[in-house]
This record gives structure tokens, sequence and C-alpha cells, in this order.
């Protein structure tokens, strides 16, 4: 398989003269965070990382996401941390956009390049550092492991997305396919995080109406995408946030293949709370 390309921010600042109107929305059922959103003014850094700021795109809220958070790491040269996770439950998933990072896990060290996967479990001591000449950005996404008696916690993956062949979904003459690092039978895995790909002219032929939190990163390409009652342009570099229980359709209408990262809950039962109960 050849190698993807993958949009990663650069910051800076738009210019002066450009219109302030853009596709930017929150809502209570759905985001969408544009590209051009991702400016040097809202750029976040962490106690513990050195030579690294990062993009908050999701996080725990009220009206917003609940089950996870989700970053934009920019590491510099030399940069990284050794104690990049201070909540010992706290699962986690990078996948590399574009440069180098070394992970380091139980005394091994992982070199991850663009395409580049990790799952990282809770309470794994793991550590990470930029040790190119470049700089490096991947995602991070996080979550609050969901521990079940009787069930081991999932091992460490390390791997590629270059390495892995696309699962096509049924009826689809190969132009929606998902990319699994995730067997999604093996139920000691509370989220998947999948690469989703469409052929130009792909669909999703049907508002999806589930329990699944959604988090969807834009890798490459561009298409319509129906967010509950509304549909809206987006390319690579956007990020959407979908509530459960959002319908969801999307129309690849780009010259080239339209792929998105995808976060979502999993294998769980729902908490139960309200009605004289707690959760």
């Amino acid at each position: 398989m050849s190698a993807r390309a993958y949009y990663a921010p650069k910051g800076g600042l738009p210019p002066q003269s450009d219109l302030i109107t853009d596709r930017a929305v929150f809502t209570n059922a759905y985001a969408v965070i544009p590209r051009r959103e991702f400016s040097d003014i809202v750029a976040s850094y962490l106690p513990f990382w050195d030579k690294t700021r990062l993009w908050v795109i999701a996080r725990p809220l009220s009206g917003f996401a609940e089950t996870f958070s989700q970053y934009i790491m920019e590491v510099q040269p030399g940069g990284g941390s050794e104690r990049p996770e201070p909540d010992a439950d706290a699962e986690g998933v990078l996948f590399v956009v574009e440069g180098e990072i070394d992970v380091t896990l139980d005394g091994a060290a992982h070199h991850l390049t663009p395409g580049g996967y990790a799952f990282l479990p809770p309470a794994s001591g793991w550590s990470l550092r930029n040790n190119s000449e470049k700089t490096a950005r991947f995602h991070w996404i996080r979550k609050a492991y969901e521990f079940v008696d009787g069930i081991d916690v999932p091992d460490p993956i390390f791997t590629n997305e270059n390495d892995i062949s696309p699962f096509s979904m049924p009826d689809t003459d190969g132009k929606w396919a998902t990319t699994r690092f995730v067997d999604p039978q093996d139920i000691r895995h509370d989220m998947h995080v999948t690469i989703v790909t469409f052929k130009p002219g792909g669909i999703i032929p049907f508002p999806e109406t589930h329990v699944m939190e959604h988090g969807l990163y834009v890798l490459e390409g561009k298409a319509v995408y129906r967010l509950n009652q509304d549909w809206v342009e987006v390319e690579a570099g956007d990020y959407m946030w979908l509530r459960a229980f959002c319908p969801q359709a999307c129309y690849a209408g780009g010259a080239s293949d339209f792929r998105y990262l995808l976060y979502k809950d999993v294998n769980r039962h729902a908490a139960l709370g309200g009605f004289g109960r707690s959760a």
C-alpha cells in the first residue's frame, strides 16, 4: 500500500484581510471546527511537556464531548515528555500525521512515522520524545478506561495504517472502507479509533443514529457531511464532534479520497442514572 498524505495544522494567524465568516459552528448536537481555526492564539501548553504546544479539539464538557478528549500535538526536535499522562486510569491513542516520534513503554522504544498508531493502556508509564530534526505532529486521544471485573486491560499496540488492509463495508464496491487497528470483537477495548475512507462519490446512504459519541478529524479530501438536520461542507484539517444519537451521513464529493480519523466509545453498558438510581 502506498504512503498516505495527512493534513496537519501549522498555526499562524489569518491575515487582517480575511473575512470573519466561515463554517465554524457549535450546537447541542454537533460542532465543526474548520482548519483555519487552528491558529497560534488558541494553542495550549501542558505540564511536563517541553518544546511542545497543542490544540485541544475535544474535551469533556457540559454540552460537548462526554467520553474523551482529543489533542493535536506539535513537538519540536528534542521535545517530548517523560511524564506525559497525569491520569493513571487514562488510556490513550496516538496517531502521527507529520514527522517522527519515539514512544517508550516497558523499556522498549517504538519509532512512529506518519500513519503510525499506538494504543497505550492505562497506567502503562509511557514516555515520548521527538529525536528527529523536524517538527512532529500527532493526534492524542484520551479516555478514562472503563474497567470490568473479570476482563483484562488491553495490551499495548504499535503499528502503522500502511501495514493494515482496509475492511470494505458490505455492498459498497469498495467505495466505503474502514482501517481497523483493533479487532471489533475484542471486548477488552472500550474505544475504537479507526480511519474511514470514501472513494470519490462514496456515501453513507442513510442517517446513522446510534449510541456512540464521535470525534472526526478529516485527514484528506473533502465532502458534504450530514450533521443532525444540516449538510456541512468539510475538508482536510477540519474537525467534527457528534453527540451520541446525532444523525450523520456523508457524500464524498472531491476529486480524491475523503478520509477521516474516527473516535467512538464501544463495548460497555450504559451507566444508569436518574430515576432514583446513581450511575
